[in-house]
């Protein structure tokens, strides 16, 4: 058992989930079943690592007076403690998450509040008690966020708190650029990118191939490939494809990859070695593609 809580920056968003069973028709009505949850990459990785064991889960991120209550309440009866900074400017993020039929996501983000969290919302001692750091790659898309992100990621390397990073959305992370993601990110404990941010980050199109590269950059990286399992690669290669968990009833995979590294983090802070951290977190990523969101169903 690792002696010491899990830190989360990164993300707090009220999802708007519409689930369409048939294609969306330019022009005119698509019926779908619409729900409104709360969400936000960071958050729901709290979340999941809260309902997957972990004891002492701690959130920092930034959200609009308009729903603060409503997500701090929500947040805190999954068992998160909350260090949410409150912006009376603008309003928490929004995401529309449009899934279709085969329960995969499309998303329309408005970032809102997300990115101002700023170094005035942050503090060294935020990381008393520490064991584990994880941030959320949403961060690293503004240069206010990236700020930081970038003061959390020093100060927990001059403690020698392992941080891990998810980069979170290809389509950011194709606007940023490769280049300076990873010159942000470079020597990471961990880095938990899927298929298509690996093949962005290295140019690669072979998901074993990138996770290779990418291990060459950060101490262990691990590739998710959604129902295939998990890539697990170190020091230039891979060293295991852990295979996926099929879920019964797959409804919408919004969170499935925060679910993932929910997971995966509680079991390597419990003790776990690195191959049965990347199991649990094939496993908790198939449960959350039964629950419309991307937190922890009741």
């Amino acid at each position: 058992m690792t002696d010491g809580g899990l830190l989360v920056i990164g993300d707090v968003v009220t999802d708007v989930v519409a689930r369409h069973a048939t294609a969306l028709v330019h022009g005119t009505d698509t019926p779908a079943r619409i729900r409104t949850l709360p969400g936000g990459a960071g958050a729901n990785v709290a979340c999941w690592a809260a309902r997957s064991g972990c004891r002492d889960v701690r959130l920092l991120a930034r959200v609009g007076a308009d729903s603060a209550d409503w997500h701090r309440d929500a947040l805190q009866r999954a068992g998160v403690r909350c260090l949410l900074a409150v912006d009376d400017e603008e309003p928490t993020a929004t995401v529309v998450a449009l899934v279709d039929s085969a329960a995969e996501r499309t998303f329309l983000t408005d970032s809102g509040a997300v990115l101002r969290l700023s170094p005035d919302d942050w503090s060294p001692s935020l990381l008393d008690g520490v064991a584990h750091l994880h941030l959320s790659g949403y961060l690293l898309f503004a240069a206010t966020s990236r700020s930081t992100a970038l003061l959390a990621l020093r100060e927990a390397r001059r403690r020698r708190i392992p941080v891990s990073v998810d980069p979170a959305s290809a389509g950011f992370l194709a606007e940023l650029g490769a280049d300076r993601f990873l010159t942000a990110v470079e020597g990471v404990d961990l880095l938990l990118p899927n298929a298509d941010e690996a093949r962005i980050l290295t140019g690669l199109p072979e998901p074993a191939d990138a996770a290779a590269k990418l291990s060459l950059l950060a101490g262990r990286v691990v590739v998710t490939l959604g129902v295939d399992g998990a890539l697990l690669a170190a020091a230039g290669a891979v060293v295991r494809h852990v295979p996926g968990v099929r879920a019964g009833g797959a409804v919408d995979s919004t969170g499935a990859g925060d679910a993932f590294t929910g997971g995966f983090l509680a079991a390597y802070l419990s003790g776990a070695d690195d191959t049965s951290a990347v199991a649990a977190g094939c496993r908790t990523g198939a449960e959350a593609v039964t629950t419309v969101g991307g937190r922890p169903g009741p």
